[in-house]
């Protein structure tokens, strides 16, 4: 595997590549990686000629200081984990190299997707998010990226940001990847404390039911249901819950049996926050 710093030499490296008709797939990671990155390299692999990774924890993708300080860094591992799966390419830039020396995002507009959920209580993250997957895109020029749909709102806004501003990638969202016990696989799992991570799991365990009453309940009814469940979790507390049409991410209001529909659910175990989804079934 080869590893860059450097976005010049690696573009350069990759222009050489496209010449010779090879088809790149691209896989940005913010490191700390787990069997669910490894998954989506594995996908990566069998379409593409060569795969590239990135390793970059973009900081304007934060709203939350500590957040950024403390998310987990296991460079040397990740190397080693990559290695083991033959990534081909591995790109690990520094701030600096990214950013130059103003670390500030763009502003973008997603047609209001960047405005539901996530969104509403981490502001300026999909400005974060557009402004570093945009970049990357232009450095590995791939033509497929692979997300997972973990983060199912950014695989959205991934999209539409590869249509509006009409980027000859294909954008490929990969099924999320759980441990045993279903809690979907997270970076951000590696801070739990065993008494948090014992208690994650019923974050899966409650979408999994919840999917089960939304074939004969309504919206409000499973909404509702959701938020009794954690009102009195002594270790879980609920940012939100929403049900939402897929495409546009728009909460329900009627169920529509033409519309595919997505439970969306944020959790906080202490200061540590989980995220998930779930497809739903009318």
């Amino acid at each position: 595997m080869n590893i860059f710093n450097n976005r010049t030499l690696l573009n350069s490296v990759i222009k050489e590549y496209k010449q010779t008709n090879k088809k790149i797939g691209f896989v940005p990671t913010m490191g700390a990686l787990h069997h669910g990155h490894l998954f989506l390299i594995e996908q990566a692999k069998k379409k593409n000629d060569i795969v590239v990774a990135s390793i970059f924890v973009n900081p304007t993708q934060f709203n939350n200081k500590e957040d950024l300080e403390n998310y987990p860094k296991t460079v040397e591992n990740d190397i080693q984990m990559l290695k083991n799966v033959d990534c081909d390419i591995l790109f690990i830039p520094s701030v600096e190299e990214i950013y130059h020396k103003k670390i500030v995002s763009k502003k973008f507009y997603f047609d209001g997707l960047e405005n539901k959920m996530e969104g509403k209580f981490r502001l300026g993250h999909f400005d974060g998010v557009g402004t570093i997957v945009k970049t990357l895109f232009e450095i590995v020029a791939p033509n497929n990226a692979y997300f997972g749909e973990k983060d199912f709102q950014q695989l959205q806004i991934v999209k539409k940001l590869v249509k509006k501003h009409k980027l000859p990638i294909s954008v490929k969202g990969c099924a999320i990847f759980r441990e045993k016990d279903g809690l979907a696989m997270s970076s951000r799992n590696a801070r739990l404390n065993n008494e948090q991570r014992n208690a994650a799991p019923f974050i899966y365990k409650v979408l999994k039911i919840a999917k089960k009453k939304f074939i004969t309940e309504n919206h409000d009814f499973v909404t509702k249901w959701v938020e009794n469940q954690f009102e009195n979790h002594s270790l879980l507390k609920l940012e939100y819950f929403t049900i939402a049409e897929e495409k546009s991410l728009e909460t329900i209001k009627v169920k529509q049996f033409e519309k595919k529909y997505r439970a969306f659910i944020a959790v906080f175990a202490g200061n540590i926050r989980l995220i998930d989804n779930i497809q739903l079934k009318n």
